[in-house]
């Protein structure tokens, strides 16, 4: 793409975002920002820009926006605060490789390092948090830095990148051309698979008499599903998934035997621990699937497959490292593999399940007692969304809950703050999700605490007309801190019990329709209605205030020292 005449740097950004096919664009205007959002005003035909309520909210619609679409999400703010509000998002991008790409203003170049009005040092700030940033000066740099910012944000182990322009440099005028990105030396973003590896990877596989797999959000980023079935349903392993993986194969799928980490489930947990071949697929090994690493599948051989070299060895050591994305490497696998069943291995996880079901599961989604659980509310949206929609959770009590009970059918529906472990995140997160997918349905179930900060977003939703629907669980406390005040601190409930307010007249002020329900019997016609509004609605469900999540790993236990009380 190319310009006939001169054109400002402001408008070069606009021009290039187009160029990068993006279409929806998240953030909040200020005076170092400026000149480009007199640009996006003029543009506003082929860029749609949403004015949420905080720049954190921005970063999180963002997220939300890349994760369900696999596109970049797309956030920009001004310099000083409104730079700083983004780090929150961007920290949670960067951990749980989110790509998107992030423009602030700057002040003028001559004023860098003068501590100049709404002047700070981004570029510094996000270099921990960012997988690239840059600080740009000079108008005649947009084009080949933004070329650059995307195809480093998607390429490989996606995540955010962070572009600062000065106020100058957005003024400046230049002679415009755009080229995309599609390579740059010394940075080499999906590692060429071994054969070697690939061979040692399908003997360990086809010769293993208890296999089992982990997989995780590799999976879904490498767009490797059909394969990833394929391979699971050739080897007959059994396959159970981080919070982040989830979705990737349906969870119906009978060997999907559940979630692995601190909130689990007990068969895939406890089964790590005697299973002879661990097969890790896009997955990290993360502290909250682990637990404690001196006790962790010490038992078994490991198989990391792995686009990321960083994460090899990082905290388990692998026996067989398979580098590359998982797409190739899986589809190079396949004709190494033997068709295999391992019908009594597998029992072993259904003998487990039905000791959870019995101690943990049936009571959650079939309580006897007269509070409702967080558990029996997901099971009545299953009801009214068939495993369908999307759910986007904060982070808590209500987000493992979620995680457990939501039934998924497609990929790319559990969209969560993971590694972060961000509260705030799932109101705005959804804008995203819905306004990247409108045609799918995109439920929020949030904690009372998560909720109120980013509360404000309300105001996005009605602004822009979202049609996202919003659940409550509200317990009255900062749920998951609490049980761990109750179950490790002997009940001393430090500054965890909540006063909440009228959250349904916030709703109604923003003219959001809204129900609240504390009975068991008004559940089922409230999810019914809210799944079938063709509007944005929230629904407010009063839950057990001191009702634990089980089954759990405790801080430091080993993954086989699961409780489920």
């Amino acid at each position: 793409m190319s310009s006939q005449k001169k054109i400002s740097g402001s408008e070069a950004v606009v021009k290039c975002l187009i160029a990068e096919g993006v279409e929806i664009i998240y953030g909040y205007p200020g005076g170092a920002i400026m000149p480009v959002y007199d640009e996006l005003h003029k543009y506003e035909d082929k860029i749609h820009h949403v004015l949420t309520r905080h720049e954190q909210g921005a970063t999180h619609s963002a997220q939300g926006f890349a994760r369900i679409s696999g596109k970049v999400g797309v956030a920009i703010a001004t310099s000083g605060p409104g730079a700083t509000n983004l780090v929150t998002g961007l920290a949670d991008a960067q951990i749980d490789s989110t790509p998107m790409v992030c423009i602030t203003g700057q002040v003028a170049s001559h004023l860098l390092g003068s501590d100049a009005f709404q002047e700070t040092d981004i570029v510094g700030i996000s270099t921990p948090v960012t997988k690239w940033n840059h600080q740009i000066t000079k108008a005649s740099d947009i084009p080949n830095i933004l070329a650059k910012a995307f195809y480093i944000a998607k390429s490989g182990r996606p995540g955010p990148v962070l572009i600062d322009i000065t106020k100058d440099a957005q003024f400046e005028m230049f002679d415009f051309n755009y080229s995309k990105v599609t390579g740059i030396r010394s940075y080499k973003p999906v590692p060429k698979p071994q054969i070697t590896s690939l061979n040692l990877a399908a003997d360990l596989i086809n010769n293993a008499s208890k296999p089992m797999i982990v997989w995780g959000q590799g999976v879904i980023l490498s767009e490797a599903e059909k394969e990833f079935l394929t391979f699971v349903e050739k080897t007959g392993i059994p396959a159970a998934w981080t919070i982040m993986g989830v979705s990737a194969i349906p969870t119906s799928h009978p060997l999907n035997v559940g979630m692995v980490g601190m909130h689990g489930n007990y068969a895939p947990n406890m089964l790590t621990n005697e299973c002879d071949l661990l097969v890790a697929i896009g997955m990290r090994f993360d502290d909250r699937v682990t637990g404690n690493l001196d006790k962790y599948a010490k038992q078994a051989k490991v198989i990391h497959f792995e686009i990321d070299p960083a994460e090899i060895n990082k905290n388990v050591k692998a026996d067989v490292p398979v580098l590359g994305d998982a797409k190739e490497t899986l589809t190079k696998i396949l004709p190494l593999l033997k068709s295999r069943k391992h019908d009594k291995w597998l029992n072993n996880f259904k003998k487990l399940y039905k000791i959870e079901y019995d101690s943990v599961i049936k009571n959650d989604l079939f309580p006897t007692k007269e509070g409702l659980t967080m558990g029996e509310v997901i099971k009545e949206i299953n009801t009214y969304t068939k495993g369908n929609a999307a759910v986007v959770t904060d982070v808590g009590q209500h987000q493992m809950i979620a995680c457990r009970y939501a039934e998924f059918n497609k990929s790319r529906s559990n969209i969560t703050s993971g590694g972060l472990g961000t509260m705030g995140f799932a109101l705005p997160a959804a804008i995203g999700a819905k306004m990247a997918c409108p045609e799918r349905e995109v439920v929020a179930v949030i904690g009372d605490g998560g909720y109120q900060m980013t509360i404000q977003e309300l105001g996005t939703i009605f602004q822009s007309k979202v049609p996202v629907k919003i659940v409550v669980l509200n317990n009255s406390f900062l749920g998951m801190v609490r049980q761990w005040q109750q179950l490790f601190f002997e009940k001393r409930y430090a500054s965890t019990e909540l006063v909440n307010p009228d959250f349904t007249a916030i709703a109604k002020a923003y003219y959001i329709k809204s129900k609240k329900v504390s009975k068991r019997e008004e559940l089922a016609t409230a999810v019914e209605e809210m799944i079938k509004s063709k509007e944005s609605f929230f629904l407010e469900v009063v839950v057990e205030k001191e009702a634990n999540v089980f089954p759990m790993i405790p801080s430091g236990a080993a993954v086989s020292d699961i409780r489920l009380k």
